[in-house]
């Protein structure tokens, strides 16, 4: 099969899900995979060559394989063709696909279903545990923008090819060129690398109060061990490593975030009670509205698992509920409505 016989193939799934999607819209990110996968499916079925699997490694790269094409799937319900994507090590990298290809399921705002070339499509390189790919489709078309390996002067398959070592030579001259007056935080070759620094970062303390306010929600969402006993010594780390590689935010004092009297208890009532409980119960909204709207892939890298937006804060009380000493967080917040409800309350005040 021709990439032009594919790249049709491409098309009627789209419209065939865009379709879908309008009709009654995608929940979630591995509902979405999954059709993704029957559609092609019956769309190849007379052709012999193409036997796609239904129950792929969970990290395989890309998501679909179909002999010397592959297809990555990018899902998100919020009015945006941006998404994380891949990790640059590509570890799992199924080595029979030649070509990539994104298909990506937009449900917010008019939900629409379209693809794009993996490699004109990723467009920046962010640090997380590891160094993941940022991929975008253009809003319109017959947009054309300039891809990251187009930045960096290589073409992807040369790119890709290379140990983690030579691939950081890269994404550092990279980060110079898009950041020339920027203190950059991993500007100097180590021989580990296994974790990077972002390109660029700013002092938490420095932020407004709405800023601090959205990224601490995010963060103790994501990284619900902070309610861990005061004692454990590592239960900020995951909260300051967010901050750090999502958001470029360098918070020295993680404990401050959620001990600090002047977060839990600024009117200075002198109540008592455990200061990370209240800090929680004052950011109670913003969590809410984070469970929302956050990228399903956060989840699976923070997780280890996709959750249902309207179902994260439940969620994320069962994992607290692990973590907590002397108390109950259960017990004590997101009470008096179910955490669907606070979200669709809370969503609705945007």
């Amino acid at each position: 099969m021709t990439k032009e016989n594919f790249e049709a193939i491409l098309d009627k799934s789209c419209e065939q899900l865009t379709h879908e999607a309008r009709t009654a819209q995608f929940k979630s990110s591995p509902q979405f995979e999954n059709r993704v996968r029957e559609t092609l499916d019956a769309l190849t079925r007379d052709d012999k060559s193409f036997r796609i699997d239904f129950a792929p490694h969970p990290q395989a790269f890309p998501d679909i394989a179909m002999g010397e094409f592959g297809v990555e799937v990018k899902f998100t319900l919020n009015d945006t063709w941006r998404s994380v994507a891949n990790s640059v090590l590509e570890t799992q990298r199924i080595e029979t696909v030649k070509h990539i290809y994104i298909i990506f399921g937009k449900m917010g705002g008019l939900p629409e279903v379209r693809w794009g070339h993996y490699e004109q499509s990723v467009i920046h390189v962010r640090t997380s545990h590891v160094p993941r790919f940022e991929i975008e489709l253009p809003t319109e078309k017959a947009t054309v923008r300039q891809s990251l390996f187009e930045e960096m002067g290589i073409q992807y398959d040369d790119f890709r090819k290379f140990q983690m070592q030579e691939k950081m030579k890269y994404i550092r001259a990279y980060a110079r060129k898009i950041h020339p007056d920027g203190r950059l935080w991993w500007i100097e070759e180590k021989e580990s690398d296994e974790h990077t620094m972002p390109i660029q970062a700013r002092l938490y303390t420095n932020l407004t109060m709405e800023e601090k306010t959205r990224l601490r929600a995010e963060a103790a969402l994501l990284c619900p061990k902070i309610v861990d006993s005061g004692r454990s010594r590592n239960k900020y780390d995951d909260m300051v490593l967010y901050l750090l590689t999502y958001h470029g935010v360098l918070c020295h004092q993680a404990r401050d975030l959620f001990s600090a009297g002047s977060v839990a208890n600024p009117k200075n009532d002198d109540d008592g009670g455990i200061y990370v409980e209240r800090a929680l119960k004052m950011i109670e909204a913003e969590m809410c509205k984070a469970a929302m709207r956050m990228d399903d892939a956060l989840f699976v890298e923070y997780w280890g698992e996709s959750v249902l937006p309207e179902k994260r804060i439940a969620r994320w009380l069962e994992k607290a509920d692990e973590y907590a000493k002397g108390w109950k967080p259960s017990g004590s917040l997101f009470l008096g409505e179910s955490p669907k409800e606070l979200s669709d309350d809370y969503s609705s005040g945007d």
